[in-house]
């Protein structure tokens, strides 16, 4: 924590990052009450917003979507970076607050991130995302994102066991099929760990930071002819993938076919495989499918 003010200074004004009483001053005078459904937690220490930034990389000039900034916690320390800031809130009460906290410096577009098209947000300029996400809707967010491909790169705090999943290998407890999805488009790694005590409510839940960079490696129909795999693979994940890709009139025997080409025995399951082998078996079935198309009356 820093013991005097922290401020940033735009232009002819100055204005103090937020801490806890600010917060709490501002939810008061906007007659605003933070909700768990909407996973409303707001970030009390200047420097923790501070370590977001500049893990994040953010310099003076780059173009910043910020996506859930509540009422401004981590916007004004991107301010103070010298960033240009696009902000995205879906409650139009913190909407109204962010835009007296942050005045004209910031456009506030009320929506939901989900509905975004960031090239046009961001006018095809070059932004990357930078934001305490809503845990509740946090991965649909990234992946939306992602899917997209226009943002450059993604500093995210998310719930800590959110943020072990987006970055979770084959084999570990936590890997699953949003490790997959995100691994088909982006390289992750968890950046920090973010105390509960850092927010207002405090939640009971800890955070990390996650960066999160698109690799562009395979083409979007790949990656969701991929991901169509995956999620039918890990739908139910004790299940042998024989067992749990025979669908569709396919039987396990095919599937058996399918495992063989690409090197896996009969009793592989989901959590087991890496990237690369859901691209090599997605393209084993993709032939077969073809295949049966030509054979088909």
């Amino acid at each position: 924590m820093h013991a005097g003010p922290s401020r940033y200074r735009m232009g002819e004004r100055s204005r103090d990052l937020l801490g806890g009483r600010e917060i709490r001053r501002l939810l008061d005078a906007h007659g605003l009450h933070p909700t768990k459904r909407r996973g409303q937690n707001f970030v009390t220490d200047p420097g923790t917003v501070r370590r977001i930034v500049r893990d994040a990389g953010v310099e003076a000039g780059d173009l910043i979507v910020e996506v859930g900034p509540g009422l401004g916690s981590l916007t004004l320390a991107l301010l103070e970076a010298g960033a240009q800031v696009i902000a995205v809130e879906l409650d139009r009460g913190l909407a109204a607050a962010l835009e007296e906290v942050v005045g004209p410096d910031v456009p506030v577009v009320v929506g939901d991130a989900l509905d975004q098209q960031y090239r046009e947000l961001t006018s095809g300029r070059r932004a990357a995302m930078v934001a305490n996400l809503p845990y509740n809707v946090a991965t649909p967010i990234l992946l939306t994102g992602l899917r997209e491909g226009h943002l450059a790169a993604y500093h995210l705090m998310v719930q800590r066991e959110v943020g072990e999943r987006w970055v979770a290998g084959p084999g570990e407890k936590a890997y699953g099929a949003v490790s997959v999805k995100i691994r088909l488009l982006a390289d992750a790694a968890i950046a920090g760990t973010v105390s509960r005590q850092a927010f207002h409510p405090v939640p009971n839940v800890d955070s990390v930071t996650v960066d999160v960079r698109p690799h562009g490696r395979h083409d979007l129909a790949t990656v969701e002819r991929t991901i169509a795999l995956v999620e039918a693979g890990f739908a139910q994940r004790r299940k042998l993938l024989r067992n749990a890709l025979a669908v569709k009139g396919r039987r396990g025997v095919e599937v058996d076919g399918w495992l063989e080409a690409v090197g896996l025995p009969p009793t592989a399951r989901a959590e087991e495989l890496g990237v690369d082998q859901w691209l090599a078996l997605r393209r084993v079935a993709d032939h077969g499918e073809a295949a049966d198309r030509k054979l088909a009356p």
